[in-house]
């Protein structure tokens, strides 16, 4: 009797063992269909943005919206239907309500949830009225069972260095970025907080980029450290700074580690002509 109610016991045990399995096969599939990208393009000096993308849920409807650099103006609002394949495509036209200069935020979201997977936003930049050269791309989309990604980790965003050499008029600013497609915007802004110097450069493949910044000159006249800003939208992983220090128009040096041990050999060296000297001198009996 116990033998019959042990095998009747692991039995359905083992039953519902397949049904914890079965359900997490089923899940694991349904898995597979989420996720969203979209792509942003314009070319630069035009008032047109295409915003295209794909997603998985191809019977929801996508909704569009177009925030300012400083996010208190809402200035574009759409909706845009998947193909069946679930490719989307919205063209966007600068108008009047476009009056900031800077990276206005594209989101395209599908259901009511403002942070799940099938919400994305990319940035593209607007300086009076007219577009840079725009060519951005986020997805969370993946082949195979989805994983949820963390974008705050995957990308590396950017990041600069600034180089010089003591009493030179030159600031040489090396950096790179996982955004090779996008143009970096380099400011100079003084002690005083005017901006002495702006310029772009693009990225090579890799994310590499230089740029030199020449000093000196009526806008380089107040002395003090001035700070150099890398940007390629407003969000901090895309956005950072570094300070060097100039007076009258030239870099003063970095009392930094290679000084110090160029100072540490100097005083060695001095210590042991000075003992070696002093015993020269000492008479001899």
């Amino acid at each position: 009797m116990n033998f019959k109610r042990s095998t009747t016991s692991m039995a359905l045990a083992l039953l519902a063992l397949s049904l914890i399995s079965v359900t997490s096969i089923q899940q694991d599939v349904f898995a597979q269909t989420m996720g969203m990208s979209i792509s942003a393009t314009a070319a630069k000096g035009s008032d047109t943005i295409l915003v295209s993308g794909h997603t998985a849920s191809k019977t929801t409807d996508i909704t569009f919206r177009v925030t300012s650099p400083s996010g208190n103006n809402v200035v574009n609002i759409a909706q845009e239907s998947p193909d069946e394949n679930g490719n989307f495509a919205k063209e966007f036209k600068v108008g009047p309500t476009w009056t900031e200069n800077g990276f206005y935020k594209i989101t395209a979201m599908q259901g009511v949830r403002q942070n799940s997977l099938y919400t994305m936003s990319i940035h593209v930049e607007i300086n009076n009225g007219m577009t840079a050269k725009t060519s951005v791309t986020e997805s969370n989309l993946e082949t195979g069972i989805f994983k949820p990604r963390n974008y705050a980790a995957e990308n590396k965003g950017l990041e600069i260095q600034a180089e010089a050499l003591p009493g030179s008029t030159e600031i040489v600013i090396t950096g790179n970025t996982d955004r090779v497609s996008q143009d970096v915007t380099l400011t100079v802004t003084a002690p005083n907080g005017n901006i002495v110097s702006v310029g772009q450069i693009s990225p090579s493949m890799n994310g590499e980029f230089t740029k030199t910044i020449i000093t000196g000159g009526p806008l380089w006249i107040q002395d003090g450290f001035y700070t150099v800003t890398a940007k390629q939208n407003e969000t901090p992983e895309y956005t950072k700074t570094v300070q060097v220090e100039i007076k009258e128009g030239a870099v003063i040096p970095e009392f930094g580690t290679i000084a110090v041990m160029i100072l540490a050999v100097a005083i060695i060296s001095i210590i042991a002509v000075s003992a070696k000297s002093r015993l020269s001198i000492m008479p001899r009996y």
